[in-house]
């Protein structure tokens, strides 16, 4: 099996874009999820393992639509959704495929999936060359409230990581989800590395059922 063509984790979507890049997540074939602070991509690309690869079963595609969430602000960082309509509908298959939204809250202490790339050397290429996961816990908000005395830790939000975190440099891209029963979070800033497991902020997506809900149907 050719690993760079073959393997991927079907959800995660790569926006490339000026000067960061960012993970969307695909929650239904003509939309995906990523926070309102990523620059808007200047490429979608589904179906990638190595961004600084082009396969031939990738997916890429424009956006028609871009939805932020109505109160997001951009100082505090709350509220960091946006919805991105796709140009034309992904081809589900084996490598392109949508994640659930989590629709039960995650009890302190319960595991999430977090995937994203990062650049095996750092910043060798000018997209990263290496797909990677750590399973973190989700940790209370007198904890991360520890960890980030200067953020308010809002009820829209929840942490995932250890405390008080490592937070050496290192370089990751930006909006990884977590999952636990499908998309619990979407990060928003770490103090260093989630791969590392340092303590990240995430969105929490429980709160934003209803706009995500109402998003889909009615663009």
């Amino acid at each position: 099996m050719n690993v760079a063509e073959d393997f991927t984790i079907p959800y995660m979507v790569y926006l490339q874009s000026f000067p960061e890049p960012c993970v969307g997540s695909l929650i239904h074939p003509e939309w995906l999820l990523t926070t309102a602070h990523c620059p808007l991509p200047v490429k979608i690309r589904l179906g990638v393992y190595q961004p600084n690869i082009k396969n031939k079963k990738e997916q890429v595609r424009n956006y028609s639509m871009v939805v932020p969430h109505p109160e997001f602000n951009a100082g505090s960082l709350n509220n960091d959704l946006v919805m991105i309509k796709l140009s034309k509908a992904a081809a589900l298959n084996n490598q392109v495929g949508t994640i659930a939204i989590a629709m039960e809250p995650l009890p302190v202490n319960n595991s999430c999936f977090i995937p994203t790339w990062t650049w095996s050397k750092y910043k060798n290429h000018k997209d990263p060359d290496s797909l990677q996961n750590v399973n973190n816990s989700v940790i209370s908000k007198t904890e991360c409230r520890e960890a980030y005395k200067t953020y308010n830790i809002r009820d829209s939000m929840m942490c995932v990581g250890i405390v008080p975190g490592r937070r050496l440099p290192c370089k990751e891209v930006t909006a990884a989800p977590a999952l636990c029963h499908g998309v619990q979070g979407i990060l928003t800033f770490v103090d260093g590395c989630v791969l590392r497991a340092d303590v990240g902020i995430y969105t929490r997506i429980i709160n934003y059922i209803p706009w995500i809900e109402n998003t889909v149907p009615n663009n």
